[in-house]
């Protein structure tokens, strides 16, 4: 198993793409930290991971908030002892353009971005103590192309890749690798709730999506999490800084 005796926090672990790697995660032999807003759907995971015989907690955590974030980081130091990954997945979602409020754009720059930010410091500091560790972040298609009333994701997402290359740059010398994932179009309860908002069916949306990709499909979240897995993994050590797209060819048309 890949990440045997490795502890990693997942946040967004709850839904999603989050939740696949959570359970990826526990599957490869990690002690996962499940951090999500949703207590239900985390407690739900969390006992699938322990029914299966892997190690997890769920600690209930706004990325937003920084007590929030330093409580979450205490928590995984008291269960596990240290923490070796991170994988920063928590993310809102605004479909607006410019009309788009103050506070649309501080809901979208608060999680996306400072959230980012404030796990990967509280993260960091412990794997500095251990020499080591490895950050993915997720970015997305988002970052590299213009999509319709997607100012504020896209954005954000263009921000976590750049972020992605400084943290790089600054935690290289403490042993610490930082990545980000880009994934393209993938099938998750979020894009249910999107259908839901703009009215289409799930047949629609994916006649509308499937043809914007190479492969004429769209993605599984658990094709997202192996991406995650690999630069999770001692396999990606000489990789950081850089991003992996996850996109079925959607940006090289």
């Amino acid at each position: 198993m890949r990440l045997t005796g490795k502890t990693a926090i997942i946040t967004g672990g709850a839904a999603g793409i989050g939740e696949a790697t959570s359970l990826l995660f526990a599957e490869e032999g990690a002690q996962v930290v499940i951090a999500d807003l949703n207590e239900k759907a985390g407690e739900e995971i969390l006992e699938t991971i322990r029914k299966q015989g892997g190690q997890a907690v769920f600690v209930r955590t706004d990325i937003s908030d920084e007590m929030d974030v330093k409580r979450m980081r205490d928590s995984c130091i008291s269960e596990f002892g240290k923490i070796d990954v991170l994988v920063n997945n928590a993310a809102t979602f605004v479909l607006k353009g410019l009309e788009a409020t103050v506070e649309d754009w501080h809901r979208s720059l608060d999680t996306n971005v400072i959230g980012t930010a404030l796990v990967s410091r509280y993260a960091a500091d412990e794997m500095k103590k251990n020499g080591k560790g490895t950050i993915v972040n997720l970015a997305s298609i988002s970052s590299f192309i213009a999509q319709p009333n997607f100012v504020t994701y896209s954005a954000t997402k263009a921000a976590i890749l750049q972020m992605t290359r400084n943290m790089a740059l600054d935690l290289a010398s403490f042993g610490i690798r930082v990545n980000c994932v880009c994934p393209g179009t993938i099938l998750t309860r979020a894009s249910y709730d999107h259908m839901e908002r703009v009215g289409l069916t799930l047949e629609e949306f994916i006649a509308e999506e499937a043809p914007k990709h190479l492969l004429k499909r769209v993605g599984d979240p658990r094709e997202v999490a192996y991406a995650i897995l690999f630069l999770a993994s001692d396999e990606a050590s000489f990789i950081t800084g850089t991003h992996l797209m996850v996109d079925g060819g959607y940006i090289a048309i």
